[in-house]
């Protein structure tokens, strides 16, 4: 399969003018959407974490 560089690139811009590019809108939801599950998943794996830390100390006799 010898094809040319400059083939490729032709074929590489067709398929790119294929993709629907989100316009700036959907672009900031998403941004902010990703940061607040973020924080969600934050605050969830701190407190987890915390009364995981509590049952091993409580197990272990640990003061």
């Amino acid at each position: 399969m010898a094809t040319s560089p400059f083939k490729f690139l032709q074929e590489v811009r067709s398929e790119t003018n294929k993709v629907t590019w989100p316009t700036r809108r959907e672009t900031m939801i998403t941004t902010i959407m990703v940061f607040v599950m973020v924080a969600l998943a934050s605050i969830f794996f701190f407190f987890a974490d915390q009364i995981i830390r509590y049952l091993v100390t409580l197990v272990l006799g640990i003061h």
